[in-house]
């Protein structure tokens, strides 16, 4: 019998040390999520566990291509917990539609999508088919807290969702 999605989920947490339970933290006057219609709008995402942001810096100069990937997951993981929060279930989300990738790169860093990566492998590993997407990645010059890498997120959820739970 296969691993449910939210078996997954704490799997995935697992492998990367980190817990996403409870209270997903935003830094601003803004919604971490808004559901309209049958849709799923996911606020960036910084790979922040707790009160820490866990990669900090330009990739390419202080920052591996190993560690921007598991930053990357990192901000998977908190757009995935932002949506179960939402949502009452990762069973809701039918397909994640699209995702952007943003990475604080050194001048001479070019590999975006291989940061990227990280985030599409994590979002297919834990919801197999729905998280296949269609994706951007880009390099900026700096992002909040100093972070590596930035992640939003758009997902088809299912329409008998009830929007009181957001």
């Amino acid at each position: 019998m296969p691993l449910s999605r939210e078996a997954l989920f704490q799997q995935a947490a697992a492998e990367l040390g980190y817990g996403f339970d409870g209270e997903i933290r935003i830094g601003g006057n803004y919604a971490s999520v808004i559901i309209h219609g049958d849709e799923a709008y996911v606020s960036g995402q910084i790979p922040r566990v707790g009160d820490e942001v866990v990669v900090t810096g330009r990739v390419g100069v202080d920052v591996t291509l190993d560690d921007a990937r598991r930053a990357a997951k990192v901000c998977a993981m908190r757009a995935l917990a932002v949506l179960r929060q939402a949502c009452g279930s990762l069973d809701a989300v039918r397909q994640v539609l699209r995702i952007t990738v943003f990475v604080q790169s050194g001048m001479d860093f070019t590999r975006q999508s291989e940061v990227a990566d990280g985030a599409s492998d994590l979002l297919r590993a834990v919801l197999g088919d729905a998280g296949a997407h269609s994706r951007t990645s880009v390099g900026v010059f700096t992002l909040p807290k100093n972070a590596s890498v930035e992640i939003d997120l758009i997902a088809a959820i299912h329409p008998h969702l009830d929007p009181s739970r957001t």
